[in-house]
């Protein structure tokens, strides 16, 4: 009995992780997006300790609620992704405008984060591949992988923006060439999938951040002027209406 229900409870774990397609892309897209434009909005609009103790408070509570779930379900899993954006991008911006550590400092820290996470899950677990996290402990390593690349990204594309001085447009285009490396790798090169994928995950993050920030700064700073609170608004409607449309088709379902 204990067998069995062992093996039941290895099954619903595997189904937590959405099934990589492109919708999963896409959406990934939107809530880097989201996080970007939702955290400058927050930010600049309200109390910064306010606002960044209450995403962290959210985050734990969504996290809490996505480790206890037996099964994949998207707007939990989706829910908790974006306010990881939200927190990541707030993360990153306290290191620089907080605490005035520049961008490619912040961006090398949350590099060697990112690595450490790594290397301790690949030594405790044998493997990266988010298709083996079929226990609670390599859950964890998965999100705790997952806010760092959302940190490192946010810290990289301000440091392409700002730093390099390329500004949110340029920084956008750049890191659209970078995410087709391992996507074309994947395909044409048989590049390890595992390797393919994180790399396309941590350059989502600064291609989504980069192109909220243009559409939303003002054109003084080289952007569209569209407003933060705006795109924000954009991108919490499209989420949510493909999540709804995920969560009635279950086209995301790992059923491996």
């Amino acid at each position: 009995m204990k067998i069995f229900s062992k093996s039941i409870l290895l099954r619903k774990s595997l189904r937590k992780v959405p099934q990589i397609a492109v919708i999963f892309w896409v959406i990934k897209l939107i809530t880097t997006a989201l996080g970007e434009s939702s955290s400058d909005y927050l930010i600049h609009d309200f109390s910064p300790a306010l606002v960044v103790a209450l995403s962290g408070i959210l985050l734990v509570i969504s996290l809490w609620v996505q480790l206890r779930a037996n099964q994949y379900v998207p707007w939990i899993y989706w829910l908790a992704v974006s306010l990881v954006a939200i927190f990541g991008t707030m993360a990153a911006d306290v290191l620089h405008v907080g605490l005035g550590i520049p961008y490619i400092v912040s961006t090398m820290f949350f590099a060697i984060i990112l690595a450490l996470v790594f290397t301790l899950w690949h030594k405790t677990e044998k493997t990266l591949s988010i298709h083996s996290i079929n226990t609670p402990r390599r859950e964890l390593f998965y999100w705790a992988a997952v806010i760092s690349t959302f940190a490192l990204g946010t810290a990289a594309g301000d440091m392409t923006a700002h730093t390099l001085r390329l500004g949110y447009l340029n920084s956008g285009i750049l890191f659209i060439v970078l995410i087709f490396i391992p996507f074309i790798g994947f395909w044409k090169f048989k590049l390890n999938p595992i390797l393919g994928f994180w790399a396309a995950y941590i350059l989502t993050r600064p291609l989504g951040a980069s192109f909220a920030d243009w559409f939303g700064k003002p054109v003084v700073n080289g952007g569209l002027g569209i407003g933060n609170a705006n795109v924000s608004l954009f991108l919490i409607i499209l989420a949510i209406i493909l999540v709804v449309y995920l969560s009635i088709t279950h086209e995301d379902v790992d059923r491996s």
